[in-house]
């Protein structure tokens, strides 16, 4: 007898308790990829995801790995013949904590507060990992799919190995749909599937004014010093209204949907009487046109620095380009900018690391009509389409690869996240929804053919 929508929601109401308690395991284990002393942690991770692979039914798990590169989990169940193969993917790895101090909990130890579930990685992506843990258990024999599931374990520092992984399994991997758990949702309550990422380009600039320091009362005035040549250079990035001053960057406009400026100051916590930045609409700004930031700096502490002319400081910027931007191009024209403009002569060397890609989503497909009846019927609400600001690196090596096969993009994260800054959580009941969802979607893909 064929399942009812009910009877699925009701087999993943059922996991849902090994799911939950297995997306806590992992929030307490540190697999911060960008620290090589947490690499037995990224290890532990892998074991661990791949242990509740296994117990939720998935016959064939391996951990894998490119040379030198972080391991990956691969699982890969058949279907009925003739059957769609769906791959599943997340990320196991996280970003790193941050100063603890602003954490209300210890980072690593999972918590409950006011519903929602606080620890590092508790919604960045291991909550990607446990709603295909939670799909997967409650359909258990039914799948009706072939499903393959394939967690990253690179993808917070741009995925450096994982086309070489998509070469060396390519066959293991072929599917015919991917179902990316690792974006956002609109708003809590209201499901998004996200149609387009913008590109990511990572530098550093190092400016050298000096071959060592020297004393400021003595040799001020007349010799620059390489911070105030730094913070020239980085406000040469922005024009007067905050849009990104570097040449040939694409930007395009986008749907406002109801993005009001009252909500999303409130959601990224602009402080009152701070102004937001740049022109066009919101959304526009947020998804479809360049953003650069300076997340980083390296320079002597406040406390203990000495009064000296500093020789030499670098930064590391990171630009977000438009969709329909190339990133390579957008790369070269950042590292241009950055050498033409260095102030007083200021020696200026750039290092860039590896753009990665925007993606744009065909929306036209089976199963995007089978995701959008999914969340509509998980939910309560039909889901929005939406663009995200931020890069996901496996996507355009997966596209090239397969480029037949139907990609959605879905949200386990809110605006209220905070994914790679403190006091990063879950939002229980969304996360609850997503995993419905996602059942739905399978069963529903199953009876596609």
């Amino acid at each position: 007898m064929s399942r009812t929508d009910a009877d699925i929601q009701a087999a993943v109401t059922a996991a849902l308790p090994q799911a939950t308690a297995g997306l806590e395991r992992l929030v307490r284990i540190p697999s911060v990829s960008a620290d090589p002393a947490a690499r037995t942690h990224v290890e532990a991770s892998a074991a661990e995801v791949a242990d509740q692979l296994a117990a939720a039914g998935m016959p064939e798990v391996e951990v894998v790995r490119a040379e030198g590169g972080l391991p990956a989990v691969l699982a890969r169940r058949p279907g009925p013949p003739d059957a769609p193969v769906v791959l599943l993917y997340a990320h196991h790895d996280v970003q790193p904590v941050g100063e603890p101090s602003a954490w209300h909990s210890e980072p690593f130890d999972p918590v409950v507060r006011d519903g929602r579930l606080y620890g590092r990685g508790a919604a960045d992506d291991k909550a990607g990992i446990a709603v295909h843990h939670a799909a997967i258990r409650a359909l258990g024999d039914d799948l009706g799919v072939g499903v393959t599931v394939l967690v990253e374990g690179e993808e917070e520092i741009g995925s450096p190995t994982l086309p070489t992984l998509l070469t060396a399994h390519r066959d293991r991997l072929a599917a015919d749909v991917l179902v990316l758990a690792d974006s956002t949702n609109w708003r809590v309550g209201t499901p998004a599937l996200t149609t387009s990422l913008r590109g990511g380009v990572s530098v550093v600039v190092e400016v050298a004014t000096l071959r060592h320091a020297v004393h400021n009362g003595v040799y001020g005035g007349p010799v620059p010093d390489a911070l105030t040549a730094l913070a020239r250079l980085l406000a040469t990035l922005h024009d007067e209204r905050g849009d990104v001053a570097v040449g040939g960057l694409a930007r395009d406009p986008a749907d406002p949907l109801d993005l009001s400026e009252d909500r999303l100051r409130e959601e990224a916590g602009v402080l009152d009487g701070v102004r937001l930045i740049g022109s066009g609409s919101l959304t526009s700004r947020l998804w479809r046109g360049p953003a650069l930031s300076v997340v980083g700096i390296d320079a002597p502490r406040v406390d203990g620095a000495g009064m000296v002319l500093v020789p030499s400081a670098r930064a590391r910027l990171a630009l977000r380009i438009a969709p329909t931007d190339d990133a390579g191009a957008a790369r070269d024209a950042l590292v241009t900018h950055l050498e033409t403009h260095a102030p007083w002569g200021a020696q200026v060397r750039v290092t860039a690391g590896r753009p990665v890609a925007p993606y744009s989503c065909v929306t036209t497909g089976p199963a995007y009509a089978a995701a959008r009846d999914s969340f509509l019927a998980a939910w309560g609400v039909p889901p929005v389409e939406i663009g995200v600001g931020g890069s996901i690196g496996f996507l355009a090596p997966f596209a090239d690869a397969f480029p037949d096969a139907e990609v959605l993009i879905t949200g386990v994260e809110d605006p209220d996240t905070r994914a790679h800054a403190a006091n990063e959580s879950l939002h229980v009941a969304d996360f609850e929804r997503a995993c419905h969802a996602e059942a739905l979607l399978l069963h529903r893909l199953g009876g596609l053919g």
